[in-house]
């Protein structure tokens, strides 16, 4: 009867054993995953790799801006003094220099007779044409041609006819010339009695045959011969 109980107390241990290794070596299935837990601390730093070769060089970049300039330096060493050179003209004996000062004064002083004028003033080479702006006869016109130092306006080329006629538009009004009629009707010259070298008479003058001795000039700058008590504009020359 004991041997009857102890074989059915060892069969069932025997299967209780044979369950629970099963148990054991047969896993069930995975369950769910977890959340990611917070990050441990960070290691230590590893020692630097061998530095690897250089690459190529790429293109060289646009020049940047030009810094401020910097700190002046030191003022350098005296350098030699060169040789004396030689010795200069005093101004009272340059006869270059001389001539230069005198033509600037002789201009300024033909300006500043002009300028007593108080008219309209005109420039044709070394000659100045200035006028009072006002009529006159022709001898009231050399008075006040003499009184400002200067002459009765005469013109000897092109270009001084050119001036004249200027200030003979800027007036409307014709001018006398420094110009007369000789003893010889029909032939003129200039007022100190040099011949003329430059004639612009208008078309078919002069034509008074001794009857106009003056000249005046038209705005065109043409040429007429006129009598002389007339009222024509005063241009003088300087």
């Amino acid at each position: 009867m004991l041997s009857s109980q102890l074989v059915q107390i060892l069969a069932i241990t025997a299967a209780l054993l044979v369950e629970a290794h099963a148990q054991i070596n047969c896993p069930g299935p995975q369950g769910p995953r977890g959340r990611t837990g917070l990050p441990g601390p960070q290691g230590a730093k590893g020692t630097p790799g061998i530095r690897g070769p250089a690459g190529p060089s790429g293109p060289q970049g646009r020049p940047g801006q030009n810094g401020s300039p910097g700190p002046q330096g030191p003022k350098g060493n005296q350098g030699v003094r060169g040789p004396a050179g030689p010795p200069g003209v005093p101004a009272s004996q340059d006869p270059k220099l001389q001539n230069n000062i005198k033509e600037l004064q002789r201009r300024i002083a033909r300006i500043e007779r002009a300028l007593t004028l108080d008219g309209k003033m005109a420039i044709a080479g070394d000659k100045l044409f200035a006028s009072t702006g006002k009529t006159s006869m022709f001898g009231k016109t050399e008075v006040t041609c003499q009184e400002a130092h200067g002459s009765i306006a005469a013109p000897k080329n092109l270009n001084q006819n050119k001036a004249i006629q200027k200030i003979v538009q800027y007036y409307n009004s014709y001018a006398y010339l420094g110009i007369i009629e000789s003893d010889e009707p029909g032939k003129f010259h200039f007022r100190n009695g040099d011949p003329l070298n430059f004639t612009n008479w208008y078309k078919n003058e002069p034509s008074g045959q001794g009857a106009e001795k003056c000249v005046e000039i038209y705005s065109d700058g043409t040429w007429n011969d006129k009598m002389c008590n007339n009222y024509r504009l005063a241009v003088c020359e300087f």
